[in-house]
């Protein structure tokens, strides 16, 4: 019994929500990361990942402005988001993996993220 029971989770999901409450959710959490993926690119910003799932690479341009973009974020309390190297470059990991997130946390979130640099 020293092991975690990583099942239990994905178990829960699927005895609460179904199937096709399941694809909803990874549906809509995809949606949302596509959602950041648009509004960075219109704003000017390297989104460097396909985004086919609920993970979004930025560059805010030099490793020192990213990094720098990703601490006033933090600091700011509307969401966070972690810093990583993809590829040699320094950037920005958003992910989307709540369940309660909805359209107006990712449009104030993608607003915090615009008023950072």
């Amino acid at each position: 019994m020293s092991r975690r029971a990583r099942g239990v989770e994905l178990w829960a999901a699927l005895k609460s929500l179904g199937r096709s409450g399941m694809a909803e959710l990874i549906d809509r959490t995809c949606g949302h990361a596509q959602r950041f993926a648009s509004g960075l690119r219109a704003a000017g910003y390297e989104v460097l990942n396909d985004v086919v799932i609920n993970q979004v690479l930025v560059s805010f341009g030099t490793p020192e402005r990213t990094r720098a973009v990703i601490a006033r974020l933090q600091g700011g309390g509307v969401c966070w988001c972690g810093g990583t190297e993809w590829h040699g470059r320094t950037a920005m990991r958003i992910s989307v993996s709540s369940w309660a997130t909805t359209s107006a946390d990712v449009e104030a979130s993608l607003a915090a993220m615009l008023a950072a640099p």
